[in-house]
């Protein structure tokens, strides 16, 4: 168990902040399955300030998902300011992260995500001018550096402790290395030994196993992952159970992918709209399907539906042509 501020979480797992893929429906999803915390995709804080309409349904929250951190980007004080102070006032979330992270261009360009983890300076009057602002506790995610020569993850993160934020996520690869290479867990035992406030890890966490290894590793106070879980909410629970109990629970049945699936597609219906929702869908049902023996022809077919039927009544064939193959080879064997 771990606080963030006064935000008590009942474990250590924690769901990252992915771009495109933690909205409100995947969130609730995930927190279903056990996550301690659950946290938003990345938002601007000039789109916010413009009230645009696509990132004000972005800050939709439904109170199931708490606690919930919602994560805030930009570039220049004022407006990041701003942008914290609108979060607080109009949404429930429970913690305000920013991000120093994100390596895309289109973001760093602006002066914003990754593009800060060269200033410990910067990091400081930012987080510290939030802090101030608002009375939510503010946290942040960052990498361990920009490229192999700036390396700044302990100035950085003892930055964020004396502006005032009250814990640290750290991904263990720089702004260069994007999703490449193997994460440093090194720097994330570093970090976590440089600061009083709560560390979470996270990077190359693709099983229960790897989550245990990383607390015990570098002493962080929570794990954090993010691609392990696409369609794979699994994952998380499983993680909460291994941590808690020490049993590896097995991996889940075809059925049963399939089934939270179609719940997952529902939720992103009622969010977005069923034309929206199923081109969005696409992605996801072609992660639920991963590792499933046979399913390249279900793949390339999902990105041919434009309903709700058509890609349920796809993922329900797959699913029984599955089972009846299973029970052939039962009945074989």
């Amino acid at each position: 168990m771990f606080k963030i501020g006064d935000i008590q979480m009942k474990n250590r797992v924690v769901l990252a902040p992915m771009a495109g893929v933690c909205n409100s429906a995947f969130r609730l999803t995930v927190k279903e399955f056990g996550a301690g915390l659950v946290c938003a995709e990345m938002v601007s804080d000039k789109a916010i300030l413009y009230n645009n309409a696509k990132t004000m349904g972005m800050l939709y929250i439904d109170e199931r998902e708490k606690p919930l951190s919602l994560q805030i980007f930009g570039g220049k004080k004022d407006t990041l300011v701003e942008a914290a102070k609108f979060v607080e006032k109009n949404t429930t979330a429970d913690i305000i992260d920013i991000n120093m992270g994100c390596p895309v261009p289109k973001i760093t360009k602006c002066d914003a995500g990754a593009r800060w983890l060269l200033d410990p300076d910067k990091i400081y009057d930012m987080v510290s001018a939030v802090v101030d602002a608002v009375d939510k506790p503010v946290t942040v995610k960052m990498r361990m550096g920009w490229d192999d020569k700036h390396i700044y993850a302990v100035r950085n993160a003892q930055a964020v402790e004396r502006a005032g934020g009250k814990a640290v996520a750290l991904h263990g690869r720089t702004r260069v290395q994007m999703y490449e290479g193997t994460a440093n867990w090194d720097i994330i035992k570093e970090v976590k030994q440089s600061v009083n406030i709560p560390v979470i890890g996270n990077g190359d966490v693709q099983t229960p196993q790897d989550a245990k290894r990383m607390l015990d590793e570098t002493g962080v106070d929570g794990v954090m992952i993010g691609r392990a879980a696409l369609g794979n909410p699994w994952m998380i629970y499983r993680t909460v159970q291994y941590l808690d109990t020490g049993e590896l629970i097995g991996e889940p049945s075809v059925r049963e992918k399939m089934d939270v699936c179609k719940l997952h597609l529902d939720r992103l219906i009622a969010l977005k709209g069923e034309t929206v929702a199923v081109r969005e869908m696409r992605k996801h049902a072609a992660w639920y399907l991963k590792g499933i023996r046979g399913n390249a022809i279900v793949r390339n077919a999902i990105n041919t539906m434009d309903t709700r039927d058509e890609l349920v009544n796809l993922l329900d064939e797959f699913t029984l042509e599955v089972e009846a193959k299973q029970q052939n080879s039962i009945q074989a064997g």
